[in-house]
């Protein structure tokens, strides 16, 4: 779907926001008559939101969903990429920089993926929506992901070819790339690649503009290529048959800043990453919202950031279910709020990415970001 809709959406959710915000802070949202606390997304919405990157290599996929979950450290991670000084980073030295960041591993991973980074930005309640759906229901989105590969292979359009590693073994799918040295990101329509779509009420994402005249080969892709930078690639590796995403710890460790993943072994969700943005949905409210605001919460008892220098006006919760998108906008507002060592950056604005050539270009550092 046009990314102008889910603005679209978008705005009108907000202004529905805008309507109850009068109300105490403190006062809970009730739940309307027969209806659970914690309403579970439809499959069709699951398959709508994962559209445009259920066929990411998993690593990358993995990023994806997990930073999802830490809206403004995306919003700040997109921004430091528009400093010049910034964006022509590569290599040792671009890793050398995310040390002094304070983001989860998986934001500072994306860092070398701009147009990736860039696209979360501009879609924010997308991003928001699809952070919200992976903590609240990891399997469901797991399995939708395998769904969609499933409904892609079945239509032709999902193997083995230069640019990556198909492989379906027992029932799951994984994609990992052709090569060591480089990614491949796949730009599809998905109307092309997923076939005939199910859900005619909820048609799949699209968000075209980020990509800009990317060609597209026989079967409907466009390949961009982005260069492996070790130690961002290879930290997490997706446990298909048991609804996980194992991580290396030593690695991740060593991205955090010296702090271990909270998860163990395993991936689980960093609340004190959220930076204070208001959690969409009554699950994640109920498990999360105390440790973000409680003095002596996660965040402090591990000595992560909670949130200083992030805080905004308290703003009216969103329904469950993820319909109405809309609280992107808080995301933007913490980021504008606490940056005076950034005043001098250019205001955000979409970056469209340069033109690519038949086969794809580079879509990792200075990559016609600008």
């Amino acid at each position: 779907m046009k990314a102008n809709w889910v603005q679209t959406v978008a705005g009108a959710a907000i202004v529905a926001c805008l309507a109850v915000s009068a109300a105490p802070a403190q006062a809970p949202m009730a739940a309307p008559p027969d209806q659970p606390a914690s309403a579970q997304i439809a499959p069709g919405q699951l398959d709508q939101m994962l559209a445009p990157i259920a066929l990411y290599p998993d690593e990358l996929l993995g990023q994806v969903l997990m930073a999802a979950g830490y809206p403004l450290e995306v919003v700040e991670a997109d921004r430091w990429l528009q400093d010049p000084a910034n964006a022509k980073l590569a290599g040792d030295q671009l890793t050398a920089a995310l040390d002094q960041q304070s983001w989860d591993p998986s934001v500072k991973s994306l860092v070398a993926f701009p147009r990736i980074l860039n696209m979360m930005n501009g879609q924010l309640d997308w991003t928001e929506s699809l952070g919200e759906a992976f903590i609240d229901d990891p399997d469901a989105v797991m399995d939708a992901v395998q769904r969609l590969r499933r409904q892609a292979q079945a239509a032709g359009k999902l193997r083995s070819n230069a640019q990556e590693l198909v492989t379906d073994q027992d029932g799951e799918i994984t994609i990992e790339p052709a090569s060591a040295q480089t990614v491949y990101v796949p730009d599809y329509e998905p109307a092309v690649v997923y076939g005939p779509w199910p859900y005619p009420d909820w048609p799949p994402y699209y968000f075209p503009d980020y990509w800009d005249n990317c060609a597209f080969d026989d079967f409907g892709y466009c390949w961009v290529g982005a260069p492996i930078i070790i130690p961002l690639w290879g930290w997490d590796h997706w446990d298909w048959r048991n609804h996980r995403i194992d991580i290396d710890r030593g690695r991740f460790t060593g991205l955090n800043r010296g702090r271990p993943p909270i998860g163990g072994g395993a991936w689980d969700h960093d609340p004190s990453h959220r930076g204070n943005v208001p959690y969409q949905s009554p699950a994640a409210r109920e498990r999360f919202q105390g440790i973000l605001t409680h003095p002596g919460g996660l965040g402090a008892t591990q000595g992560y950031p909670t949130g200083a220098g992030r805080s905004v006006p308290s703003i009216s919760r969103l329904p469950p279910a993820f319909q109405s998108y809309g609280a992107g906008a808080a995301a933007r507002t913490q980021a504008d709020r606490g940056q005076s060592s950034r005043a001098t950056m250019p205001s955000y604005r979409p970056i469209s990415p340069g033109r690519m050539p038949r086969g794809g270009a580079p879509l990792g550092r200075g990559a016609g970001r600008r």
